[in-house]
């Protein structure tokens, strides 16, 4: 079993910055794939970011303004928001594809609140 564990969302001023985290515990042996994804109320979730194995991908929106990041050595994951703006308000979760010693499945954690809001 694995656990995914977001920290670091927070209300911010539009322009400010914020950094997520995300760590994951359990059975792991290898964490391929870290997404961060974020979900507004009233829509979709959407994918943000991507980091599949050191293939990078960002949504169109956050283009230039967000980064993601891992360390391996702590099965961690990090979305560093700058910019910020009034629409990247929303429930930010954190993806991952993990192999443990019985499989490879995806993993969600329960999502951190971000309030960009003067």
């Amino acid at each position: 079993q694995v656990q995914l564990v977001e920290s670091g969302g927070d209300l911010a001023q539009p322009g400010g910055s914020l950094r997520l985290s995300c760590t994951a515990s359990g059975d792991i042996f290898k964490v391929f794939a870290w997404g961060w994804y974020r979900q507004a109320p009233g829509n979709q979730r959407d994918l943000v970011a991507m980091d599949d194995n050191g293939s990078i991908n960002y949504a169109e929106f956050v283009q230039g303004r967000f980064t993601i990041s891992r360390d391996n050595t702590k099965n961690t994951a990090y979305l560093q928001m700058t910019s910020l703006k009034s629409e990247d308000t929303a429930i930010y979760y954190c993806y991952a594809q993990v192999t443990t010693t019985r499989s490879t499945d995806a993993y969600w954690g329960r999502g951190t609140q971000v309030t960009v809001s003067s």
